[in-house]
């Protein structure tokens, strides 16, 4: 099994629901970080949200609606929590205004 560490960059995510990433097939993932820069001279809210590919899990919010203030960060994964992404699992993020955000997610792929 290899192991791989990867930054996965998203530039000006906006209003439309967008990956910051996903775990491809025969790839299992642990986030080890995530944040969400508000690159606007206004406050934005953010959401995040787990897709999860399997029927039996359920997608759900790891943000909902958090305010950002300008030229700020969210960080929704990071320090002492990780998250587990499994094959075919996926990360998505929107904010309130387009264009508004930056957000790296950064990984440690295990294929």
């Amino acid at each position: 099994m290899a192991n791989t560490f990867k930054n996965n960059v998203l530039k000006a995510a906006g209003t439309t629901a967008q990956n910051a990433y996903a775990a491809a097939v025969g790839v299992q993932a642990t986030v080890i970080g995530m944040t969400v820069a508000n690159i606007t001279a206004s406050p934005i809210t953010a959401n995040v949200m787990l897709i999860c590919s399997g029927a039996a899990q359920p997608s759900i919010y790891l943000v909902n609606n958090a305010t950002i203030a300008p030229g700020g960060a969210l960080v929704p994964i990071g320090g002492d929590q990780k998250l587990v992404i499994e094959a075919g699992d996926y990360l998505q993020v929107n904010v309130s205004t387009s264009s508004s955000a930056d957000v790296i997610t950064s990984v440690l792929e295990i294929t």
